[in-house]
């Protein structure tokens, strides 16, 4: 027979956490806040794969004194009463998702950079919560390792330090979740009903091609139909998980392959980056004779500085520069209800293959 004390344990074992990470965001669209941002960010050794010192006088020397003010321009352009887009939303999700879970489960959101802090969050998982088992979610659908692994990594150097570790489970990519995929369809479907679209293009986030050939070596860019389908050989080929998404959403889109278009954003310095770029790709797009372009950013769970400045203000502008006339940013997942019920069943999902 259990008793209440018995019954009490019981309850606090059994309970999980849920540990949402993203990237983060300076803690005010100001240059001081934003050039402190960057460099915690770009100071990572795996956002910027080089030398430790070669890293430090980049950092320290060109990107933050030059490159801050800028990102501080572009902060300003999209930063809302309660923050930056990217924490509003995050929040948001945390609160959702919780409700969605129930008691059984603590959901937080922690930020790799910048606040709220990983290490802060985790020890109040552990020690005020007490919750003994923990299912890791980055939210980043496609695996990289300048997004999804640092955030793992540090997930573990705050545990290391501690007297005891709790169960641990990661969901480490997402990219062809039927939640994921069809609360971003269904997004997009409604945007594309009432703006008849000449063509869609996704726009994923860029990385440095020396990225891809690292995490599958002899295999990734060696030739051009080596991301036509994830096998064993790029399991965690982050530019094979874009395209696969892209398919995805393009099946459940009913669009034929000439009417959509895969490319990367957001690339940084001089070295080779997966390609097409999209800013590159809008103007050859018009010059075809596209007038009416749909843009969608499925590797992004949350509305950000890189959907809502880069592609929903400046890519516009270029569109319209480049001879195209309308243009429609279609949403990110956010908080929509059928993502956050999709990643619910992620995470029961994952804490039952922990259950004692």
């Amino acid at each position: 027979m259990m008793n209440s004390n018995d019954a009490s344990v019981s309850q606090i074992v059994k309970r999980t956490g849920v540990l949402l990470i993203n990237i983060g965001t300076p803690d005010s669209p100001e240059v001081p806040a934003v050039r402190r941002y960057l460099r915690e960010f770009l100071s990572d050794k795996r956002v910027l794969t080089m030398s430790a010192l070669g890293r430090w006088l980049l950092v320290n020397l060109i990107i933050a004194p030059f490159r801050a003010r800028k990102s501080a321009k572009a902060y300003q352009a999209i930063w809302g009463r309660d923050g930056s887009p990217l924490m509003t939303h995050s929040r948001a999700l945390e609160q959702d998702l919780s409700a969605q879970l129930g008691p059984a489960y603590i959901v937080k959101y922690a930020s790799r950079y910048g606040k709220p802090d990983l290490s802060g969050v985790i020890h109040e998982m552990l020690d005020i919560h007490k919750v003994a088992r923990l299912v890791v979610v980055p939210l980043y659908p496609q695996y990289s390792s300048s997004a999804t692994t640092t955030a793992v990594e540090r997930v573990f150097e705050v545990l290391s330090a501690r007297p005891w570790i709790p169960e641990v489970r990661v969901i480490d990519d997402f990219f062809a979740d039927k939640g994921f995929i069809g609360a971003q369809a269904a997004l997009a479907s409604e945007a594309l009903a009432s703006f008849r679209a000449d063509h869609v293009v996704m726009s994923f986030h860029g990385l440095p091609e020396s990225h891809m050939r690292a995490i599958s070596p002899g295999h990734c860019l060696e030739a051009s139909n080596c991301c036509a389908s994830v096998t064993a050989a790029n399991r965690y080929c982050y530019r094979a998980q874009c395209f696969a998404t892209a398919r995805l959403l393009a099946a459940r889109l009913s669009l034929p392959a000439e009417k959509y278009t895969v490319s990367f954003q957001s690339r940084l310095g001089r070295v080779p980056w997966i390609k097409p770029y999209t800013d590159e790709l809008l103007p050859e797009l018009a010059k075809k004779g596209v007038k009416r372009l749909a843009i969608m950013a499925p590797s992004f769970v949350s509305d950000c500085l890189e959907t809502i400045e880069e592609l929903g203000i400046r890519a516009r502008e270029d569109w319209q520069a480049s001879g195209g006339e309308d243009f429609a940013l279609i949403p990110c997942v956010n908080t929509d209800a059928r993502w956050v019920r999709g990643l619910s069943q992620m995470i029961t999902s994952m804490a039952s293959v922990t259950a004692s």
